[in-house]
């Protein structure tokens, strides 16, 4: 069986599946989920980690689902390192990883750890093609995913949900959202001229900027008001900014999602204020 379309043998096989792995977009729902463990308290290290296995599996299946859709469908990009038969058996073999780890959990939690567990592959699995050419869709999956990464990481520990881990998500959720949108801003030209919808397209790239920082805007604002409520500890307050090209401020804002994401989790484990 052919795996990668470029090179042979083993080797070759797993470069090129190894080549979906995606460090910058894999991280932040793999944090999500050892966060929603750290808001747990005293956590089961075996159960965190079998649900961070879970969502790695879902976000890997995105990348080949999407790569596959991009390349060997529509025909989009230029190249890819997996041929559409060994895109298939990544997909089904993470996917089968996914679903076993979702059944570990289901046997060590409970059934109701597969309400906040599934979503996440099944946006993985239904972003392309059937999500990313939709405003609302293509802005919110990624965003959704984690969201729902955080709360499965807490659900698992906890066997119940609270206010702070919802809280949490929504703020993490309005926040990528408006990375989201700057992030499909550099694909601007091309998304219009195959009619693909993103706010971008939809409201031109000065609009869609506006609502990229209006959103991050309202994600600062809701911490605020979450550490004014006590839901959050004080030291949870936090901003940025960026004014660049998409790209550069594509880069500058993930990453700085990475710094977020450790201030509040610092803030929530050592509570320096409270």
């Amino acid at each position: 069986m052919h795996v990668a379309r470029h090179g042979g043998g083993w080797r070759g096989d797993v470069a090129a599946l190894a080549s979906q792995v995606h460090p910058v977009f894999m991280l932040p729902p793999l944090a999500a989920s050892g966060f929603g463990a750290v808001l747990a308290g005293e956590f089961d290290l075996g159960v965190a980690a079998v649900h961070l296995s879970a969502m790695f599996f879902a976000v890997y299946t995105a990348h080949v689902k999407d790569g596959l859709v991009d390349f060997h469908v529509r025909g989009e990009d230029d190249d890819h390192p997996l041929t559409e038969r060994g895109c298939l058996t990544a997909i089904r073999g993470a996917s089968a990883a996914f679903f076993a780890c979702a059944a570990a959990l289901w046997w060590a939690v409970g059934a109701g750890a597969l309400l906040l567990v599934l979503p996440p592959w099944l946006i993985a699995y239904h972003h392309a093609p059937q999500l990313d050419t939709n405003p609302v869709t293509t802005t919110t999956g990624y965003p959704l995913g984690i969201a729902f990464s955080l709360l499965g990481g807490y659900y698992v520990q906890t066997g119940a949900l609270g206010v702070r881990p919802l809280a949490f998500a929504a703020v993490l959720l309005v926040l990528l959202a408006g990375v989201k949108v700057v992030d499909d801003s550099q694909d601007y030209d091309y998304d219009r001229s195959i009619g693909k919808h993103t706010v971008a397209v939809v409201l031109g790239e000065q609009g869609a900027r506006r609502v990229a920082f209006a959103l991050m805007g309202a994600a600062m604002v809701g911490v605020v008001a979450f550490v004014a409520f006590a839901v959050f500890p004080p030291s949870a307050v936090a901003a940025f900014a960026a004014r660049a090209d998409p790209e550069i401020a594509t880069m500058l804002l993930v990453r700085g999602c990475y710094v977020f994401l450790a201030v509040l989790v610092a803030a929530v484990w050592f509570q320096p204020l409270a």
